[in-house]
């Protein structure tokens, strides 16, 4: 019979991995996102992953809200993050020790699984949920991925995305 772990179990399973050096220092930023829920999702999902910073930007809303806790279930506790009314300014900052891609479909987005790694650490752009990354933002991004699709639809949640994405990036980082 197998038996499923305990939630303390789970914990010290999780706490005992090494997060590679390059998670640790990949930043997400997020901008324009509108749903609580989703940037509650998000902090769940860089918790999971070994992201140790999100920037919020725009409209992003911000914790402490009851609705970001409850999906995040506690993780911005665990997460560094900092609100920035100056999202253009910010990213050329960012830009001084960071590579900045954005997870949009432009015209020379790369496939995720076809992205090579760049030799700086990662800043990874998420825009709007309808409308994507802001336009007055990308000329601070210098390149672009977009995550495979095969269906009708065209898009996934933020919150699916950013964790398709950040899971492509561990399994880059494995094996570089």
């Amino acid at each position: 019979m197998i038996r499923k772990l305990s939630t303390k179990e789970i914990l010290q399973r999780n706490l005992a991995r090494s997060v590679p050096d390059s998670m640790k220092e990949l930043i997400v930023f997020l901008h324009d996102i509108r749903s609580l829920h989703n940037v509650g999702a998000v902090f769940r999902n860089a918790d999971a992953f070994g992201i140790h910073k999100i920037i919020l930007s725009g409209v992003t809303p911000a914790p402490p809200r009851p609705e970001i806790t409850k999906t995040a279930i506690g993780a911005e506790k665990f997460v560094e993050w900092q609100s920035t009314d100056q999202p253009k300014k910010k990213l050329q900052e960012i830009n001084e020790s960071h590579t900045i891609i954005g997870v949009e479909q432009t015209e020379n987005s790369q496939l995720l699984p076809d992205f090579s790694l760049p030799n700086r650490p990662v800043c990874l752009v998420f825009g709007n949920e309808v409308t994507g990354i802001d336009e007055a933002l990308l000329p601070q991004i210098d390149s672009f991925i977009e995550i495979p699709q095969y269906g009708h639809k065209h898009s996934l949640n933020i919150s699916v995305a950013a964790g398709v994405v950040l899971y492509g990036f561990l399994e880059k980082y494995w094996q570089y």
